[in-house]
């Protein structure tokens, strides 16, 4: 199986090629359901007269889904498809919960009677997901009424998704769900609270962390809808262990996510990328250093962290620890090497910062005095060796051309530090990069070798100050630098390696742990791993803190040939490799009677896809940890053993891996008997709405959320 095959230095000449078999697509449907789908950065809105910039609008692609589309629309929804503007320009069915918004008090009691859970009505969010998923249960209905028996897969992506599934479950539809968590809820929310949460994974109290921080109702929908899946997938290894504590339910495949390795793919040319890229990057730190650019640009080092602003989770604190014993070292030892640290991570700005704008255009005005003074050099030397005359150089420059030097000279001159971020920061005195650099002392002051640019916008080619998309930046830096404490997977140091950058990562990401099993020594490779999981907090800053002070230690040439190891990599990555982790039918909960032809459907591109349209704002539900509402939870007594609950909930036994019994057809699957859910019920208030307050830490009343016994099984 190609997850226990060990890669060392030289046994990666190359991965063997798939020989398993072509999956038929002709006979089933497979459906992605996500929150968030054609949502990358644009929004947009389809239909009446506009256009999404990443949604072309066009018909369904089956006589099935058009059906359930015109059903859907003539009961007053709005429902649109199109083809998403990415590589293979996948179908996609976009479902406006803005229209169907008047249906969510219906929606909310379906859900109660469902599962026992409310949704408080200040929970924007979550109220949308509700209109979201109950739209996706009555696209997947109508689509089954019309399909004749074809076989139907739907597969859900994270929490946001998961009312959908329930629905699913609960109104018995013919269709195999699928559910993928890519971070559990709760468990992101505890480690941005600086909880050792790795090592207290098995002593939580579920209920109580997740009521204490608000989203009681948003970890019950999690947790639900993984138990009424037939198959529960996760990311990482390291994020299987997280959800089988979290959750309650263990994963029953591990599908790492790859990536589409053709698309970077620059086979020899990346070596010259790198080195087009970083001339580009290295105009900007001209400009952003006007006057302090006292250092060799060609002995400097570009290092990045990019990716959500969560400052603990994503290892941006130990970084910026890291950054200055490193900023120690180097000037204790002398070093001739500069390192230029970038930050991007997005946060809420005002506007571009006055001086870094001022430092572009300073550099732009001097690149123009100089190339105007090299051409009128260059035509009177043309001139003088023409007439056989070595030219006087004494003559060549006239005093106007000394005098226009003398004031580009004077125009560099500056009586501030280079700033430390690009824009003006909106809660600079709270923000936590910006704190930690204060604590630390790391100003760009001209005796630092350490320089530190926070940019807290993603980047984009029509960017005034840093024109560059994030691939080209990343191919100009020399080294990505990720040490998260929370990455179930970790996107970032996996471009990086496809790109051929070296990148530092870390034990607890689902990218580290896998690069961990499968290669044998991969700092020799270029990706460093950060012990964060069996260390001590400050040890670990200390590994870190080598493994940069040794990159800044190796030559040139040690860079290009690490780099060219780091490329070799990208195969490991490929979404063809990484598909075969699917492990068969029975061992992965699929239902008794499947082929492993149908199990492999699972590592597919999707052939449709479902996600969320918001009428006046389209794709805009983004994660905001922190803004979840709901009541506190405490601890449940789940004194009945699991067997019985399952049993109860008419989900079926759950022993031998296999999640449902289920006939040898997907068309013909029997969903179980009606879930129903035993768990107290909350007695409405007089206006009929639940009291969904927390209680300040007062024991449970019988107002409180109900504990979901039956589904929620331990």
């Amino acid at each position: 199986m190609f997850r226990e095959r060990s890669l060392s230095i030289a046994s990666l000449s190359g991965l063997p090629p798939w020989e398993g078999e072509e999956v038929p697509r002709s006979d089933l449907f497979l459906f992605e359901v996500a929150w968030e789908v054609t949502n990358k950065g644009e929004r947009g809105e389809l239909g009446g007269g506009g256009g999404s910039t990443q949604v072309e609008e066009c018909e369904p692609p089956t006589a099935a889904v058009k059906m359930a589309v015109d059903t859907m629309n003539m009961h007053g929804c709005q429902v649109h498809c199109g083809r998403w503007l990415t590589e293979g320009n996948p179908p996609v069915v976009l479902l406006d919960i803005g229209a169907s918004a008047c249906s969510l008090d219906r929606w909310r009691g379906d859900l109660w009677e469902a599962c026992g859970v409310a949704i408080p009505h200040h929970d924007r969010e979550a109220n949308d997901m509700l209109i979201f998923g109950s739209l996706t249960a009555w696209f997947l209905k109508e689509l089954t009424d019309h399909l004749e028996g074809k076989p139907v897969i739907a597969h859900f992506h994270e929490w946001q998704a998961g009312i959908g599934l329930i629905f699913s479950r609960f109104r018995k539809l013919p269709v195999a769900t699928v559910f993928t968590t890519h971070a559990t809820l709760l468990g992101r929310y505890l480690c941005a609270a600086n909880v050792d949460f790795y090592n207290h994974l098995d002593k939580f109290d579920i209920d109580k962390e997740a009521g204490e921080r608000q989203i009681y109702h948003r970890y019950c929908l999690e947790r639900a809808a993984v138990h009424c899946a037939h198959v529960f997938t996760t990311v990482s290894d390291i994020t299987a262990v997280e959800a089988e504590h979290m959750l309650k339910r263990k994963a029953d495949v591990v599908t790492p996510n790859g990536l589409n390795v053709k698309k970077f793919s620059a086979v020899h040319e990346f070596q010259n990328l790198h080195a087009l890229f970083k001339a580009r990057i290295q105009d900007f730190v001209r400009g952003h250093f006007y006057g302090h650019l006292d250092f060799n640009l060609e002995k400097t080092l570009f290092f990045f962290i990019a990716g959500r602003y969560e400052f603990s989770n994503k290892g941006a604190d130990i970084f910026l620890e890291a950054l200055s014993r490193l900023n120690f070292l180097l000037r204790v030892h002398r070093s001739d090497v500069t390192v230029v640290v970038f930050f991007i991570m997005p946060a809420k700005t005002n506007n571009f910062n006055v001086e870094s704008l001022k430092g572009q255009a300073v550099r732009k005005q001097l690149w123009d005095t100089a190339q105007s003074l090299k051409e009128k050099f260059g035509k009177k030397l043309y001139e003088a060796l023409l007439k056989g005359e070595i030219p006087d150089l004494t003559k060549i420059l006239d005093r106007d051309d000394v005098t226009v030097m003398k004031r580009a000279i004077f125009s560099t001159q500056r009586r501030t530090l280079p700033p430390v971020t690009t824009h003006n920061m909106m809660e600079d005195d709270t923000d936590p990069i910006l704190r930690t650099i204060r604590r630390i002392g790391l100003f760009n002051g001209r005796e630092d070798r350490v320089k530190v640019i926070l940019h807290p916008e993603f980047l984009s080619s029509t960017s005034p100050l840093l024109p560059m998309d994030y691939e080209e930046f990343v191919r100009g830096c020399h080294l990505g630098v990720f040490p998260s404490y929370y990455e179930p997977w970790g996107y970032t140091p996996a471009e990086c390696t496809v790109m051929g950058i070296p990148s530092v990562t870390s034990n607890l990401s689902g990218f580290g742990c896998f690069v961990q099993e499968h290669v044998a020594d991969p700092s020799a490779y270029g990706i460093y791993i950060v012990d964060r999981r069996f260390r001590s907090p400050d040890e670990s800053c200390n590994q870190l803190t080598q493994f940069l002070y040794g990159f800044c230690q190796q030559s040139r040439r040690q860079r290009i040939i690490q780099r060219n190891r780091t490329e070799r990599l990208s195969d490991l990555l490929n979404w063809r490799y990484l598909g075969r982790v699917s492990r068969s039918p029975a061992a992965a909960g699929w239902p008794s009677g499947w082929s492993p032809r149908r199990a492999w459907v699972l590592i597919l591109p999707p052939p449709l896809s479902v996600v969320k349209e918001d009428k006046g704002n389209l794709f805009s539900a983004h994660y905001r940890p922190g803004t979840g509402l709901s009541a506190k939870g405490t601890k449940r007594d789940h004194q009945r053993s699991s067997a019985a609950r399952w049993k109860e909930a008419g989900l079926g036994s759950r022993g031998s891996g296999v999640r449902i019994p289920a006939p040898p057809l997907v068309s013909r699957v029997t969903l179980g008997e009606s879930l129903r859910f035993s768990g107290p019920r909350s007695p409405p208030l007089s206006n009929g709405v639940e009291d969904w307050e927390p209680h300040g830490g007062q024991p449970d009343r019988l107002v409180s959320p109900p504990a979901l016994r039956t589904v929620l099984c331990t």
